[in-house]
């Protein structure tokens, strides 16, 4: 993923209020993006104003917009605006929307007022209804208040998940292991929903491939190799560690050959009957460079992996988990755990490349470490019955007792809540961690995901839509 978002910017204004602070206020949002770094496309080479605000305006703006590949929209209504012509472009172009305006300035010593900003959003909000059109609105303030800002980032990582889901494409290695039914997935429902494609290969396939490097020797396998030695406790004979790397290589070769942006493997059996290793550590290192991969051939978390990863910008990885057991002292303690593939830079202190947690005779190859804790996100996309929703909360990290593989004991605020849904489903005991709190991102880009229902664990909807409109 590369995290960036390009905004087309078409501010607009209607032709009974004053000109002149229209333009002033259009200069003003230009230079507020550029100052927060925010990557967008004016409109003013459109028209002589570089404001939406005649019929003839509208082919021209969305044609700009095309050739510039913008991933979102942005309408300022510098003074009441036009709404019609607003939601024309919008409509033309199917995008994420962002609807603000200026706090409107007291009336005039004549009592005439210059922009009625105010009352041309309530206008154009109803239009975008009318052609339904989802659209994210910041409250109506001031370019210095902190709800702008808030909101504005926030829209803008809401584009981002909405970009790379819309362009899901999951590599699937093999099958999903035969007893786990918790792991089927409807692969022509995602593609007729959500257009989300899968591209399986097979397990020889992929061993193949891994064994070729192998006897090749091939230089990027060495330096996968020399990278372990360098960071990580190897605590696994050398030449798991060889196969480890090719696995990592494959892995990445793969996801470039098909344009994938994440992974999932049947990580037990087939794999370990050809190549003798658990692939938790290659599992780890793709995660940590931006290729989420998920075990137990779960399309449904590789789906969560990239929206968490996507809303978090790119500032931290996600990892993969179980809910596993609860905490033996903290009613609202549970352990997330996963035999060893989450991202090495995420553990504590320095991460063992070992066996994995469950079973003694399992093959060399997973990650053994505790993960750094502070404030986390938990999700999960699932669905059943032609019916998907993703859930949602926060969790904080806590201590607790050792375990092997990788793992984190957290705290929720009414973990018997959180249980029930689990268990009443639709959802299973995978789920995707990622530090910080990106509730807001994944609320905001449900609503240009047709078909996809927030659902909070721990209740804090309207909390959310709080901060949201800048309270």
């Amino acid at each position: 993923m590369d995290h960036k978002i390009l905004i087309g910017m078409a501010p607009t204004r209607r032709f009974i209020f004053s000109k002149e602070d229209a333009l002033k206020y259009k200069k003003l949002i230009q230079e507020k993006l550029r100052a927060l770094n925010v990557d967008f496309v004016d409109i003013d080479d459109v028209n002589d104003e570089g404001l939406l605000h005649t019929e003839e305006d509208v082919a021209k703006v969305v044609e700009k917009f095309k050739n510039a590949k913008v991933n979102a929209l942005f309408f300022p209504h510098c003074n009441f605006g036009t709404e019609d012509l607003v939601c024309k472009v919008a409509n033309e172009l199917k995008l994420p929307i962002l609807l603000w305006g200026p706090r409107d300035e007291a009336p005039l010593a004549d009592g005439s007022r210059l922009r009625d900003t105010q009352c041309g959003l309530f206008a154009t909000g109803k239009v975008l209804r009318r052609f339904k059109l989802p659209f994210t609105y910041l409250p109506n303030c001031e370019l210095e208040d902190e709800a702008f800002e808030r909101g504005l980032k926030n829209f803008i990582a809401a584009a981002n998940v909405v970009k790379e889901f819309r362009k899901i494409r999951i590599l699937q290695i093999s099958t999903r292991p035969a007893d786990f039914w918790t792991m089927m997935c409807n692969e022509g429902e995602l593609l007729e929903r959500f257009g989300i494609q899968l591209r399986p290969i097979t397990m020889s396939e992929f061993t193949s491939r891994v064994k070729k490097l192998i006897s090749e020797n091939d230089e990027e396998v060495q330096e996968v190799v020399e990278y372990l030695k360098n960071n990580v406790e190897i605590c696994v004979p050398e030449d798991a560690v060889a196969k480890l790397a090719a696995i990592k290589v494959t892995m990445s070769r793969y996801a470039k050959e098909y344009s994938c942006n994440a992974i999932a493997i049947q990580c037990w059996n087939s794999l370990q009957d050809e190549l003798k290793v658990m692939p938790c550590m290659a599992n780890s290192l793709m995660t940590d460079e931006g290729i989420p991969v998920v075990c137990e051939t779960d399309i449904h978390g590789a789906i969560t992996a990239v929206m968490a990863q996507a809303a978090g910008m790119g500032k931290t990885p996600t990892f993969f988990a179980d809910w596993s057991v609860r905490h033996p002292e903290n009613e609202n303690g549970e352990l997330l755990q996963h035999c060893g593939p989450w991202p090495i830079s995420l553990a504590k202190g320095k991460a063992k490349l070992s066996r994995p947690f469950a079973f003694e005779e399992h093959c060399p190859g997973a990650v053994v470490a505790e993960i750094k804790g502070g404030e986390i996100s938990i999700l999960r996309f699932d669905g059943d019955n032609g019916e998907y929703s993703i859930l949602l909360g926060t969790a904080k990290g806590i201590e607790g007792p050792f375990t092997i593989g990788t793992y984190l004991w957290i705290e929720v605020e009414n973990w018997t809540r959180l249980e029930d849904k689990l268990v009443t489903g639709p959802y299973v005991h995978h789920c995707v961690g990622i530090h910080g709190n990106i509730m807001p991102v994944i609320y905001e880009a449900c609503k240009y995901i047709p078909g996809l229902k927030p659902d909070f664990y721990d209740d804090k909807e309207e909390e959310i839509k709080a901060w949201l409109r800048g309270e």
